[in-house]
């Protein structure tokens, strides 16, 4: 049964469920047996949900005999990363420091409206240290290794819950997304992923990093899929539906720095919808920089007090950039600010006239773990600090962005698909069409599924 659980996606179960073919208490065990068999090759999982998932997963079953509806999201399996609070666990955020934390008293937002909806949580999930980082290399729990190889990194900072998805362990998963910490999983591990517009997703109970850019998102194999979670999470508020047609790829700082293969791959994408045209945005790498800054700063500003206290409870890598950003003077943090509204300008110009922008979502397929840097302007740089180069200055501005898998052979690319605010809805509906027409493929394996109630 774990076996079939990995060929099916969010909507299969939720059929399957709802239909009598299998049971929610089937699908939670498959995904726990699925965990057992699978995680320790990949260590994507920090913690297994077993009592709660298989109690919750019995009293969804009780509720379906008895003629109910439990939503949308029946009876499937998912996980959420370390950052979310989940009743009577410690949030960690990544951290050591935080093993022993009191226990949450009650669950995050968007575990609440999931659980509304009928889905069941059956693990937590792998993440840098507080979400500072892009490659899931933990002091604590580990590295996270990528199911398509896993001599490679999965990404990060949310990799456990992207190699979870992509290796089968659950049709979907939360993350959050500071600076491209879903996009850059999603694509190195060849799933979907978003980044909302900002502010638009239930950020009550998820560990803070950087107020100015953080969010929550999901992972799936599919973008159907990851419509049907988006909505959810969602609670019925209202999007923008118009549909979007009018695609252009980003250039200049887009194009520099990108791997043969993804440089290819973009120019089979712009061939099969026709050629679309090339735009660049001014200064991408002042609005990087902005970003960074901003991140460092809220950051430091964050764990400024923890730091004094007890720098040594902290990974190495994460303790040293934020004591850096808590260095930082507020007027270079209010420096960077004022130039979001530049950068924001020209791109709003730009989605006026294409209302979609396409752009790659990391140079290229995921860095060898032995050898854990990327090629920038033909010297190598370290993977963990530089893999956003292409996300966070999208990051900056606030916009929804969909990682998609770029369909082809070999290792899993990505690219990113940029909208104006409010046009999430539509954004994963243009994803879908991608979908459709082949251009886009998730790594979702395949197989038939079973009928029976074992």
């Amino acid at each position: 049964m774990s076996r079939q659980l990995a060929e099916m996606g969010v909507h299969q179960c939720v059929e399957a469920v709802k239909t009598g073919r299998l049971s929610a208490v089937n699908l939670a065990q498959a995904a726990l047996d699925r965990i057992a068999e699978r995680n320790p090759a990949i260590n994507a999982v920090t913690r297994s949900m077993r009592v709660r998932a298989l109690q919750e997963a019995a009293a969804l079953d009780a509720r379906i005999a008895a003629g109910e509806d439990p939503g949308p999201l029946t009876g499937v399996p998912y996980g959420v990363n370390d950052l979310f609070d989940v009743e009577n666990l410690s949030t960690t955020a990544g951290a050591a420091r935080l093993r022993k934390a009191p226990a949450a008293r009650a669950d995050a937002e968007a575990i609440r409206r999931l659980k509304a909806a009928g889905a069941i949580l059956v693990a937590t999930l792998n993440m840098d240290e507080f979400a500072y980082g892009f490659v899931t290399d933990n002091a604590r729990w580990g590295i996270t290794r990528n199911p398509s190889d896993p001599g490679r990194f999965a990404g990060g900072s949310s990799g456990g819950s992207a190699a979870a998805v992509a290796a089968g362990l659950v049709p979907f998963a939360l993350g959050s997304d500071t600076n491209g910490s879903i996009r850059i999983p999603a694509s190195l591990c060849g799933i979907y992923g978003t980044k909302p517009t900002h502010g638009s997703l239930p950020m009550e109970g998820v560990y803070p990093f950087v107020h100015t850019l953080d969010d929550i998102g999901a992972f799936a194999r599919s973008a159907s899929d990851l419509a049907l979670v988006d909505a959810v999470l969602r609670g019925g508020c209202g999007d923008d539906l118009r549909s979007l047609s009018r695609p252009a790829l980003l250039g200049g700082w887009f194009s520099n720095n990108l791997a043969p293969e993804m440089s290819v791959a973009l120019r089979r994408l712009s061939a099969a919808l026709g050629e679309i045209p090339v735009v660049e945005l001014p200064d991408v790498d002042k609005a990087r920089s902005a970003a960074f800054l901003i991140t460092a700063y809220e950051g430091g500003a964050l764990h400024r007090e923890a730091l004094a206290a007890d720098p040594l409870s902290y990974d190495p890598a994460t303790r040293d950039r934020l004591i850096a950003g808590a260095a930082l003077p507020e007027a270079v943090y209010r420096e960077a600010l004022a130039y979001r509204h530049v950068f924001g300008e020209a791109a709003a110009a730009a989605l006026a006239d294409h209302d979609v922008l396409i752009a790659p979502a990391a140079y290229g397929p995921a860095p060898r773990i032995d050898d854990p840097f990327i090629p920038i302007d033909g010297k190598p740089q370290p993977a963990r600090a530089n893999l956003g180069l292409y996300t966070q200055p999208i990051s900056f501005l606030g916009l929804p962005v969909v990682s998609a898998p770029l369909a082809g052979k070999g290792l899993p690319l990505g690219i990113q698909l940029i909208s104006a605010k409010g046009r999430d809805a539509a954004l994963i509906d243009f994803a879908e069409g991608l979908e459709a027409r082949g251009l886009t493929a998730g790594r979702c394996m395949t197989g038939s599924i079973s009928h029976d109630r074992k």
